[in-house]
């Protein structure tokens, strides 16, 4: 544990470089900071934000004084049950940005890099209270209306678009023309919006939230397309989630609506690209994904989920601010402060996980969705596309392997997310599919690795001495069927096919 210096978060002297100092900016600064304080920022951030994060916790414990953009002085909450206690605690650890004291004494300048992220919105995320009931419930209430069999349907079509555009070339990067573009196709389409998804939004969603000069462009940019949106709906209401929101009893205003509709597509844009990035790179490259999902001793929703614990979407969530002075984790936290939740360090801290190398399968206490009554409401829909998205790319792509060595792979940092930049692979090149009717052929019986993890259970049943039954058709209504015993050995196959055409929407 350190003490308090006229430097950290807790002080009062207001020591801290102006916002936007040539000397403290976005470039290539080293890791320390005024007062020997460390950066969440700069080439020790971007090059190992785990291994910066193991420093803070040997230098300070589970709470560590730490500096933003521009040396602003902030506290990065590092343990398991400390970030539990602070999302769970409002009435300590409020999210109303309003509070915070560097924004009130102009410290923190409103053209701030971080502006997109801290800047106080009529949003459930800034709110406590009964106004957070009130604007999540709408939130929440439009979540429960969509129709996950449907979104499923939407995201194989989609993945397999996708697929389409590089399967021939036998070579692509996944990143790029993959994880970043599913997540935003199937946001649109839940959204309401689907002729505004184009390379544009992509950029734009991952650059707001990354700090950097064009953050707040980005930014504009995408509250002008859901604005633009919130305006047709309100004129002319469809069965999409915008239009929930805007009829829902809460009585959303515009700006209310076309705030919350903003939080949904980032937040589920950039995890869920980031998630899809981190499990086919875990799937390619760890030989315990390879063994387990060759077994059978581990499913892609499970395969999701330990990539949960080891490489969660967003590492870090700016923030919490201290409603009163407190002592928080050893540390002596002014009223008014700034604190920042750790999902990263906090999955990784050794009192939850002595071994961060250990299966943590069937185990759902990570912090990758937040937790409290902020916790991320939407993450069953980016588990969603993650693990339908990743299983229809195996499927079509059985053969799919790592291009470059693994150490070659190199990674992106913001203050909030941690994000492969290439995911480069090869694979034997393919024809596309009809993505509007069954697989072809070559994609159903091209050779499989024993790795392979997207095709359903084989059913053995005795066979009778009578002539098998036909095949149900493609899209007939399967699920929950029995397999009658007059049956043949291969009815039980054509069903499984069936039901598997049904669910996945071909």
């Amino acid at each position: 544990m350190t003490t308090p210096d006229p430097h950290l978060p807790g002080a009062d002297d207001g020591a801290v470089p102006p916002p936007g100092c040539p000397a403290h900016g976005l470039g290539n600064v080293g890791g320390v900071g005024p007062g020997g304080l460390r950066r969440l920022y700069g080439s020790e951030h971007e090059s190992d934000p785990m291994g910066l994060y193991e420093k803070l916790r040997a230098e300070h414990g589970p709470v560590a004084p730490v500096l933003l953009t521009g040396d602003v002085p902030a506290w990065l909450v590092l343990g398991h049950s400390e970030n539990l206690h602070m999302t769970r605690t409002p009435s300590q650890f409020s999210r109303d940005s309003r509070r915070w004291r560097h924004v009130l004494d102009g410290t923190v300048a409103p053209d701030h890099s971080l502006a997109p992220i801290f800047t106080w919105q009529p949003l459930c995320v800034f709110a406590d209270g009964a106004d957070h009931e009130r604007l999540r419930g709408a939130v929440t209430d439009s979540i429960a209306r969509i129709d996950s069999r449907g979104v499923r349907r939407y995201i194989n079509r989609y993945s397999n678009r996708l697929v389409n555009d590089f399967c021939q070339d036998g070579r692509t990067d996944l990143v790029s023309r993959f994880a970043e573009h599913l997540p935003m196709m199937v946001m649109c389409q839940i959204l309401g919006m689907p002729e505004e998804y184009n390379e544009r939004m992509v950029q734009s969603a991952r650059d707001m939230i990354k700090g950097t000069a064009t953050a707040n462009a980005s930014n504009a940019y995408v509250m002008g397309v859901l604005t633009r949106l919130v305006d047709r709906r309100r004129a002319r209401p469809e069965e999409d989630f915008t239009s929930w929101l805007v009829e829902h009893p809460a009585g959303l205003t515009d700006a209310e609506v076309s705030q919350h509709l903003r939080l949904v597509l980032i937040a589920a844009y950039e995890t869920t690209a980031n998630l899809i990035a981190n499990v086919v790179r875990m799937v390619l490259t760890d030989p315990r994904f390879r063994a387990q999902l060759s077994g059978g001793h581990m499913t892609l929703p499970e395969a999701v989920e330990q990539t949960l614990w080891d490489e969660p979407p967003f590492t870090t969530i700016l923030g919490r601010w201290a409603v009163g002075d407190t002592e928080f984790g050893g540390q002596q936290i002014k009223k008014g402060d700034a604190l920042i939740v750790g999902m990263a360090a906090a999955n990784a801290d050794p009192v939850v996980r002595p071994d961060p190398h250990a299966s943590m399968q069937g185990n759902r206490s990570h912090l990758a969705f937040s937790g409290g009554p902020h916790e991320c409401p939407g993450q069953d829909i980016g588990r969603a596309i993650a693990d339908t998205g990743v299983d229809a790319l195996l499927m079509r792509l059985p053969d799919l392997q790592l291009s470059v060595d693994e150490h070659e792979l190199r990674w992106s940092s913001a203050l909030m997310s941690r994000h492969l930049i290439e995911l480069p692979v090869e694979f034997a090149a393919r024809p596309p599919q009809d993505v509007g009717g069954p697989p072809t052929t070559a994609s159903t019986t091209a050779p499989r690795p024993d790795w392979q993890v997207g095709s359903p259970p084989r059913v053995t049943v005795p066979a009778p001495a009578v002539a098998p039954a036909p095949a149900y058709p493609p899209g007939a209504p399967t699920a929950g069927a029995g397999i009658p015993a007059q049956r043949g050995p291969g009815a039980p196959k054509r069903l499984w096919q069936s039901l598997t055409r049904w669910w996945r929407g071909y």
